[in-house]
């Protein structure tokens, strides 16, 4: 139940991608996007207009930063946090990986050199 609150609501469908949903068109979403019917066609059925601001409705800098920093606060809200232990796995895999990367451009510039230097002689 935990890892279903974690992991959003994704991890409650357990449909194949080949079976029907409830209503049997699994299909009609997608044909009804490709038609170009979508959520544009949804806003003029309910009746609802793009909003425009009028003269009286204009914001001054610190309300657009004040603006800002709520929806900063809500998309934070909206990210899954990894826990102590997957993020510990997480870094000591990118830490492991690094090193590895580290090891192997290392020894690939050490090679090349050593070949220009037998190449080319050594000047001194």
């Amino acid at each position: 139940m935990a890892d279903n609150k974690r992991r959003g609501e994704d991890a409650d469908d357990e449909r194949l991608d080949g079976e029907l949903d409830a209503a049997g068109d699994a299909g009609a979403d997608d044909e009804s996007a490709s038609r170009g019917e979508g959520a544009s066609s949804s806003r003029a059925e309910s009746g609802d207009r793009p909003k425009s601001r009028t003269q009286g409705d204009k914001v001054g800098p610190i309300g657009r930063v004040a603006r800002f920093v709520r929806e900063v606060v809500a998309e934070l809200r909206k990210v899954i946090w990894p826990t102590r232990k997957e993020l510990l796995t997480y870094a000591s895999v990118v830490i492991v990986f690094v090193a590895v990367m580290l090891a192997i451009v290392a020894g690939l510039d050490l090679a090349f050199a050593e070949g220009v230097l037998w190449v080319f002689g050594d000047p001194s």
